[in-house]
């Protein structure tokens, strides 16, 4: 690929005084060249330098650079980082909680507020918010698979105006080459730079309680033969069940340390499990003197800062170089722990794999305790992406000259799926896009609605719906090709005839079932007659026989020669047929009895043979003797009776038929071949109705969602036709999960006098998530919080109903029967201490700081949403105040 030639006044031997990887380089060029990038490499390959070239490039100019991110924390890492890098007032930032030095030329923030600062602008341009920026970096742009937060990054790109450079950092996916091809369509000219590379290559082993292995053969292709062959030949490590047994922790631990493979990151999916892991190993001492010494100093230094932030369990392993790392911890100390590991102090992290999202953390070896976690429709093995996103935390660049992925033996898993899992190639992107009552809202508030259906259908799940879709479009254009050529085929033929001729096929058909009713008729009549025949039937008498009880293919001409008397209940005749046979019948086997024809006759000599039984259905062959008489019995044909209407009708099917043999198209030979053409285009026109529907309703998925929250927001007045009303701009102006709830409860009047700890417990209850069954708080909720959340329901149960109504499932708050939990808020709004709070919960500290941070996040919007009244406005503000102090707010030094 040809790149233009770098900006002259750039000189990156200044900038990066170290070789940069070629794919490094080749970013670089594409940014001097003002293409967007799609950055794709392995995590801890150096991505984020291109970032920062493109800070370096735009500070050059007098431009400013917005660099986004997933998560708070890193965006309060990146800001620390930058900080160091490019000076201390060239660096802001903006996320949920803080904003500080927003005006910087370098500005930190969630992908989210980028996002919410492109709402405020028509799509497209340069509003105010973005005045002289130059580029946006997307970091972690892989998040586009997050199902919660995906559809923010999708907005980000689609909304972003042209002119403003992206670069989109992703670790690898498979399917990158899409994500740029379609950023050239929405964005503008992208240009995909994909390396495979690791500056620190990885090695991959296999632990089990007999050692540490090599978990790949030597070409770094398939298992281990040695580990292939000993689950076959082996079965002395076995443990309870029959299955193998996991090797202990400290055991794991002892051979990492006998290597030299410390520090490292050991993944554990549950809090419960990472926190069990410190306690078991919480005596071991891994660090030497002087990093003890250093260890103590920060830690008593952030202990005499923080007092309430030590827990019991977790100090005194901290000192020693062991710590746990997950949600339930409280942020200040998992700072705390990501601080201290980048320093190397900490020796291991046992950490839930919500590390391997974004914070860097990169450690000599990482440890994956299991290879399959527990999800919502059950436990299942780790896809291939969340695999190398643990495993890529080993290999510190610069540090290390290889990094280690320790896998771990388990009952339920073994080195087959580890050698499966470090093989794989990474899976690809898949589209979270779901519109949302904001994005509807904001949309329709600077744009018509056909130009808000193009927007909607430039997101990548549009793209790749499109891709998806591929086969079934190539397929609809088969089945029209297919059509066309048969709709040429039946023009040959004039429709006038055809025509014709199928009204003679229809005559023909309803003369043929006329007759047939004749002729069952006049066979239903002869059968009431012949009971009474057969009882004068005499000897010489000629019969049709055919019944269950003669079976023979068609009705055979007879002659009765004798029956038994007629006092008998079922009398049955002896005959001789004109296959000089001997038969046994019963009344049952006559289908017809000539009376009117001559008879016969049978001399009585004339008997049956000896050896047939008088039994229904017997039958014996004849002599030359009966073979005379045979020969006698006459065809009935000739002589048979039709009655008159039968034979008229008869006539006439006779004559449409030959009408129809005479017809030119009949004539032809090819009137099955136009039938089946006709029938094979109906069921190709049924195929392709059916197929066009099916690739619709795919096709417009996400606009059928759009259309679907408009109805909403009309029902409840958010919209007056397609523009927003003062409620439509009070929920517009909100950000959470469900906008219209939120807005819809704001504006309802029910919170506007209540005071401010009943306030953030509303507000509380209006924005968390319904948490586990067994979680506990051992507060009472005030009477006053109750009455308001009470009030709050009809409208709670009114959208629910309205959502359900229109198969949308966003959510509504919280559950009543979980109502007390939100006591916890409304005690810290009272000025409650907080290891108080904690311990009058099940709840982890983590668990908490995140129900008061959400709570403060939808404070903190009130005072800003149009339409509401001063009164709830300043007691949001109060209520803020209360709420927002250590370990809650989110101080960055």
């Amino acid at each position: 690929m040809n790149y233009p030639a770098p900006s002259p006044e750039l000189d990156l031997g200044l900038i990066f005084p170290f070789d940069l990887d070629q794919f490094q380089k080749d970013a670089i060029a594409s940014l001097n060249g003002d293409r967007s990038v799609v950055v794709c490499a392995p995590t801890g390959s150096g991505k984020t330098l291109v970032g920062e070239y493109a800070i370096y490039r735009a500070l050059s100019r007098g431009k400013r650079v917005f660099y986004t991110t997933p998560l708070k924390a890193l965006s309060n890492q990146k800001l620390r980082d930058f900080r160091e890098k490019f000076g201390f007032d060239q660096v802001g930032l903006l996320t949920g909680d803080a904003s500080i030095n927003r005006d910087a030329p370098i500005l930190v923030m969630t992908t989210e507020i980028f996002r919410n600062m492109l709402y405020g602008t028509p799509i497209g341009q340069i509003g105010i918010s973005l005045v002289d920026v130059e580029a946006v970096i997307l970091d972690e742009c892989h998040y586009m698979n997050d199902r919660q937060r995906g559809t923010v990054w999708e907005e980000s790109i689609i909304y972003c105006p042209r002119e403003i450079q992206l670069a989109a950092l992703s670790a690898t996916v498979a399917n990158s080459d899409q994500l740029t091809n379609w950023l050239n369509r929405v964005h503008g000219p992208t240009d995909l730079i994909y390396s495979d590379f690791r500056p620190v290559p990885l090695e991959f082993h296999y632990c089990n309680p007999k050692g540490l292995f090599p978990l790949l053969n030597d070409s770094k292709t398939k298992i281990n033969p040695r580990l292939a062959n000993r689950g076959k030949r082996r079965q002395g490590d076995r443990g309870k069940g029959g299955r193998p047994e996991a090797p202990g922790i400290i055991y794991t631990l002892s051979q990492l340390q006998q290597r030299d493979m410390l520090p490292a990151i050991y993944f554990i999916f549950s809090r419960r499990g990472c926190d069990k892991a410190v306690a078991e190993v919480g005596d071991l001492w891994l660090v030497n003197n002087d990093e003890s010494q250093t260890l103590r100093r920060q830690i008593d230094d952030f202990l005499n800062r923080n007092p309430e932030a030590g827990r019991s369990g977790q100090i005194a392993p901290l000192y020693r170089g062991i710590a746990a790392h997950h949600a339930g911890i409280l942020p200040a100390w998992k700072v705390l722990v990501e601080e201290l590991f980048q320093q190397g102090l900490i020796k291991v992290v046992f950490a839930t794999e919500t590390l391997a999202a974004g914070i860097n953390m990169p450690a000599r070896t990482t440890v994956i305790s299991t290879l399959s976690k527990r999800t919502d429709s059950g436990h299942r093995l780790l896809n291939a992406s969340e695999f190398l996103q643990m495993a890529g935390r080993a290999g510190r660049r610069g540090m290390d000259e290889q990094g280690h992925v320790v896998t771990v033996q388990t009952p339920f898993e073994g080195a087959k799926e580890a050698a499966y899992l470090a093989t794989s190639k990474p899976d690809p992107l898949v589209s979270q896009f779901t519109p949302s009552y904001g994005m509807v809202l904001n949309l329709l508030q600077t744009h018509t609605l056909e130009q808000t259906r193009e927007l909607i259908e430039r997101s990548f799940g549009q793209y790749m719906a499109t891709l998806h879709l591929r086969p079934d479009y190539d397929e609809i254009a088969d089945i029209q090709a297919q059509l066309a050529q048969l709709q040429e085929q039946i023009d040959a033929v004039d429709e006038n005839e055809l025509a014709i001729y199928e009204k003679l096929r229809q005559r023909l058909k309803v003369e043929r079932q006329l007759l047939k009713t004749l002729q069952e008729q006049a066979q239903q009549d002869r059968q009431e007659q012949l009971g009474m025949m057969l009882s004068f039937a005499i000897s010489g008498t000629l019969l049709s026989l055919k019944g269950k009880n003669i079976t023979v293919s068609s009705p055979i001409t007879a002659v009765l020669v004798g029956k038994t008397p007629d006092s008998v209940e079922l009398p049955y005749l002896v005959c001789l047929g004109c296959d000089n046979r001997w038969y046994v019948a019963t009344s049952e086997d006559v289908v017809d009895l000539y009376a009117e024809l001559p008879r016969v006759e049978v001399p009585p000599e004339i008997l049956p043979p000896p050896e047939l039984l008088f039994q229904p259905g017997q039958s014996g062959r004849g002599n030359e003797v009966t073979w005379a008489i045979a020969q006698q019995i006459p065809d009935p044909g000739e002589f048979l009776y039709t009655p008159p209407e039968v034979a008229e009708q008869l006539s006439r099917t006779t004559a449409v038929q030959e009408q129809l043999e005479n017809h030119p198209i009949h004539q032809s030979g090819n009137v099955g071949a136009i039938y089946k053409r006709r029938a094979r285009y109906v069921e190709l026109e049924a195929e392709l109705e059916e197929l066009q529907t099916q690739v619709e309703q795919q096709s417009q998925r996400h606009w059928e969602e759009f259309l679907n929250l408009i109805t909403i927001l009309q029902q409840f007045g958010c919209l007056d036709n397609l523009v927003p009303t003062q409620l439509g701009e009070v929920a517009a102006a909100i950000r959470g999960e469900n906008e219209l709830w939120l807005g819809l409860s704001l504006a309802s009047g029910e919170l506007d006098y209540i005071d401010p700890h009943h306030l953030a417990a509303v507000a509380a209850a209006l924005v968390t998530e319904t948490p586990r069954p067994d979680t506990k708080v051992n507060f009472e909720l005030s009477s006053e919080a109750d009455n308001a959340w009470s009030r709050l329901q009809p409208i709670r149960r009114s959208v629910l109903k309205i959502q359900y109504r229109h198969g949308v499932a966003l959510p509504v708050g919280l559950e009543h029967r979980f109502l007390n939990l939100i006591a916890i808020v409304e005690q810290w709004a009272l000025g409650k201490e907080w290891t108080e709070l904690c311990d009058h919960t099940t709840l982890d500290e983590g668990d908490v700081v995140r129900i008061l941070r959400r709570t403060l996040d939808l404070l903190s919007q009130i005072p800003h949403v149009p339409n509401l009244p001063e009164s709830l406005q300043r007691n949001a503000r109060r209520a803020m105040q209360l709420i927002d102090r250590f370990p809650v707010n989110e101080t960055v030094e």
